[in-house]
């Protein structure tokens, strides 16, 4: 494995060095992408330290999906942890939940994803503008809870700028085979007068149950149970013939969603406000059991309640504020980001309600940005986060809990004509109180970063990262202690748990020139009391014990991207591309569960003035290193292909056929990879219009 991955950096090497007799000129796309996700202080994302990916225009419209895990699942460093298609959060470098925060337009989802993998993200991919992702521990702006990365999803639900010609409206429609599926999103910016704009959009989508290569359950898990029977003296072969294959049940997603939003917008600040709902309706599919003990002659009841399918049911109200105002002095700018969300999600066995999981919480992050003083630029802010958590039914896991949170920060930059150097510092205070037990815990952390990139040539850069981070133990990993019927767990957590501290850096080295383009991030962090959920083998109410410990562990790994233009012919211009990723992360005694294999992505893309085709391979290997009880999972290799057609600037007809050869596919990261194979082959049909 480790030869294959070291063979893939290489052959992205020589991509860059067979095009080392171009032009040399910085080809402006990166030199015009401008971030802002990672530090007050916006800059160019070829001047960011750490790994970043931005996906807008053709890219976000050939991989948004219907949860932002696998809308991202593409990129650099990034994997999901797939629950259905109507669950799916990023994991980035082999971290999920709490070490990943996910933003709509700079403020938290305000939602229960981070808790569980079955919680859907309250963010809708469909509206999106633009989505950016930065991967590594040193971005301090959004806390401790983005230890691991950041996502931030773009909307523009609030207007920061006047429309051209008075409106702007989007539409976008697509149908999908592989679920039956139909979606549909539109947003209008209207200008009303000289200074104030009004937003509004709207998406709807209806997927059945997804069509999948085979049997719902690996050949590993069937072979285990096959060999369970056989050991009891049991015939399988009657059950073999009800086994779930073809098309997985209760994987379907109804989802909607609705903003208003209004700004004012003068000649040196802004103000805008939106107010956003959002609801889902989505299906968990997969063996869920969770054992009742029943009188002998109940047997049968039993049984019948065990195969209950189990539906999630989304609601979620959002308030969002934020301005902007150009500022005269030593200050440039003072800026403000706000939001407040009611969250609330019921999850049903068959008719019954099972729990009621609810967030009422907000945010709020003000920011001053220094005039630049030369090479010297800066910026500082003050953050206050609440989250009032409750976890009521049968199967609560989680005891009622509220955490507030406060923190400052400070954010320092110095430029020279061939160096840029970064510092940043936050101190953090962390409150829980869980109502239930009247256990209270207090945490102050502490982080630190700091970073240099050399321009050692015009399109040669070497940089780094060195960091120091302190994480606070979320309510669930502290208080947790019963059974979770989603993830087929019973989940315990530890009220002693203490901060868990990461420790390590990043190298980047990128070549940008005109025609090509290579990077390679190398990644280390060592963790002292690495917080995570470790099976214990032992099992509560005929669920399998996962208690939450703190063990060193450390993270390594790798990304590598190129692209080059390979030639131009008549109308077309053809290109290719390749990415390869690879991450090993263990403790003191073990691996680490479902931590991603290592996974290559090839592409060719053709271009004429208005039709785009691309064809990919997307590759991934068998991953073996494992935690105990863990399964292994097969490798896979995918193909994939795309077209666009423009009708001037005002439409676009895309066409994408995904899995082409129909593929068993399944994820290492997903809770659910024996039970829950990919989609099958799929066939979508987009049209977008902006007017």
């Amino acid at each position: 494995m480790t030869k294959t991955l070291f063979g893939s950096v290489a052959s992205l090497s020589l991509i860059a060095a067979s095009a080392q007799a171009q032009t040399a000129d910085i080809p402006s796309p990166y030199v015009d992408e401008i971030i802002v996700t990672g530090s007050p202080i916006a800059v160019p994302a070829d001047e960011v330290l750490v790994g970043v990916s931005v996906l807008t225009d053709d890219e976000l419209e050939r991989r948004i999906a219907k949860t932002i895990g696998e809308t991202l699942k593409y990129e650099p460093g990034v994997s999901s942890t797939f629950f259905g298609a109507g669950a799916s959060r990023p994991i980035i470098r082999g971290q999920g939940g709490d070490r990943v925060r996910v933003l709509t337009n700079g403020v938290g989802s305000i939602d229960a994803s981070a808790s569980s993998p079955d919680h859907a993200v309250a963010a809708e991919p469909a509206q999106a503008e633009r989505i950016e992702v930065l991967r590594g521990a040193s971005i301090l702006r959004y806390g401790s809870s983005g230890a691991g990365g950041v996502v931030n999803v773009i909307d523009g639900r609030i207007p920061t700028a006047l429309p051209e010609d008075g409106r702007e409206v989007n539409l976008r429609m697509s149908a999908t085979s592989v679920d039956s599926g139909i979606e549909a999103a539109g947003s209008i910016d209207q200008a009303i007068g000289s200074n104030l704009v009004l937003h509004l959009d709207g998406t709807f989508r209806d997927s059945g149950d997804f069509r999948i290569p085979g049997f719902a359950e690996s050949a590993a898990l069937r072979a285990e149970e096959e060999a369970e029977h056989a050991a009891e003296g049991e015939d399988h072969e009657e059950e073999e013939e009800e086994e779930v294959r073809d098309r997985l049940p209760n994987s379907f997603v109804e989802s909607r969603s609705g903003t208003v939003g209004l700004s004012w917008i003068g000649d040196r600040g802004f103000f805008g406000a939106a107010l956003h709902r959002f609801e889902s309706d989505y299906g968990i599919p997969g063996g869920h059991e969770h054992g009742h003990e029943e009188e002998e002659g109940e047997e049968h009841d039993e049984e019948e309640h065990g195969e209950e399918d189990v539906t999630i049911d989304l609601e979620q109200t959002r308030f969002d504020v934020n301005a902007g105002l150009d500022l005269d002095g030593f200050f440039e700018r003072l800026q403000f980001f706000g939001g407040y969300a009611d969250y609330e999600h019921t999850e049903f066995e068959g008719t019954e309600t099972g729990t009621v999981f609810a967030n009422e919480g907000y945010e709020g992050r003000l920011e001053l940005v220094q005039r630049q003083d030369g090479a010297w630029s800066a910026a500082h802010g003050v953050q206050i986060r609440s989250r009032d958590f409750s976890a009521i039914g049968e199967e609560a896991f989680v005891p009622p809990t509220k955490t507030m949170q406060y923190a400052g920060y400070t954010f320092h930059r110095y430029d020279t004509e061939n160096w840029h150097l970064e510092g940043s510092g936050r101190i953090e205070f962390t409150d829980h109180d869980n109502s239930v037990t009247n256990q209270t815990r207090d945490f102050t952390a502490l982080s630190v970063s700091a970073g240099a990139d050399r321009h050692i040539t015009e399109t040669l850069k070497l940089g780094g990262t060195l960091f120091r981070t302190e994480r606070a133990p979320t309510s669930e990993e502290l208080f947790s202690n019963g059974p979770h019927i989603a993830t087929n767990a019973f989940e315990i957590g530890d009220p002693s748990l203490g901060k868990e501290v990461a420790t390590g850096g990043e190298i980047a080295l990128r070549h940008r020139a005109l025609g090509h383009a290579v990077t390679v991030n190398l990644f280390y962090t060592s963790y002292d009391d690495y917080i995570y959920e470790r099976q214990t083998g032992a099992e509560e109410d005929d669920l399998p014990v996962f208690q939450f410990v703190g063990d060193d562990a450390e993270f390594y790994g790798v990304e590598a991207y190129g692209e080059v233009d390979l030639f131009s012919t008549g109308r077309w211009d053809v290109s290719v591309d390749a990415l390869a990723e690879y991450v090993e992360a263990e403790t003191d005694t073990g691996n680490l569960p479902r931590i991603p294999p290592l996974a290559i992505l090839t592409g060719i893309e053709a271009q004429a003035e208005a039709l785009r085709l691309r064809a990919e391979l997307d590759w991934a290997a068998d991953q073996d290193d494992t935690a105990a009880f863990e399964r292994a999972t097969d490798g896979y290799t995918l193909v994939n292909l795309f077209a666009a057609y423009d009708f001037g600037e005002a439409m676009t007809f895309s066409l994408g056929l995904d899995n082409v050869f129909d593929e068993e596919a399944r994820q290492h990261t997903s809770f659910l990879k024996d039970d829950l194979p990919l989609p099958g082959r799929n066939l979508r049909f987009t049209v977008s219009a902006k007017l």
